[in-house]
């Protein structure tokens, strides 16, 4: 039996069987119960090979294979739970944008930052930068996604202007810095790698950086700024 067999037979004792202790009963007969007369001694014989109608488990191999079919579960499960976009039928350039970066997003292979501008509940304009790895993991992106709900930048987001209030906010995140009072404007200190991501459109934005406007149906003006993190050698 070569390893790729023996792993698909192991495979499905493991799947067949919720204990090692239930696998080892599964080859005890009638028999040796009636000779032994003892049921912890006929399944020590079933684990050493001397006894059982089926192929010897090793009890580390069964509960090392009963632990990694489990993780795989939970992983393949997670990942599902997860990744919110996934599956729906995404019509607007926008929603397919941010879609696209969700995975990236959530495990940090990149950080994106959003900017919207467009015209709240109660019809004032208001604009802003949203962290949206930060936003992912504090807030179900289901109602995006499913075009319930706009996604609008907030006063707890990166920054925010109402532009009839006039009233701005800026807020650092935890994978954000910001840098209000530059001279050259609005800057982003990402904490990981100390980069600096300038959203001015007339610069570029930055080591590992890159802008994208975004032509779509649901906003005045969106931009996604995506960073990917510099990894430490």
């Amino acid at each position: 039996m070569d390893q790729e067999e023996g792993l698909t037979s192991l495979d499905n004792i493991v799947t067949q069987f919720s204990t090692y202790e239930d696998f080892l009963d599964s080859q005890i007969t009638t028999v040796d119960l009636y000779y032994l007369e003892d049921e912890s001694l006929a399944r020590q014989l079933v684990e050493l090979g001397y006894r059982g109608t089926g192929e010897v488990v090793k009890r580390e191999d069964f509960e090392a294979r009963k632990a990694a079919i489990e993780i795989a579960r939970l992983a393949e499960r997670t990942q599902k739970k997860t990744l919110t976009s996934a599956g729906k039928d995404l019509q607007d350039s926008f929603l397919k944008a941010i879609a696209l970066r969700e995975e990236d997003n959530r495990s940090g292979k990149v950080s994106s930052l959003i900017f919207i501008r467009d015209r709240n509940a109660h019809g004032q304009e208001v604009s802003g930068y949203i962290d949206y790895a930060h936003r992912l993991k504090i807030e179900d992106f289901e109602v995006y996604f499913s075009g319930k709900k706009r996604l609008l930048p907030r006063p707890t987001d990166l920054s925010f202007y109402n532009w009839d209030s006039q009233i701005a906010t800026w807020n650092s995140s935890p994978n954000y810095q910001v840098i209000p009072d530059n001279p050259e404007g609005l800057l982003f200190k990402y904490k990981r790698d100390r980069k600096i991501l300038n959203v001015d459109p007339k610069v570029p934005p930055g080591d590992n950086s890159t802008r994208m406007p975004i032509h779509t149906k649901l906003y005045m003006q969106a931009v996604i700024f995506d960073h990917v993190p510099r990894r430490k050698t």
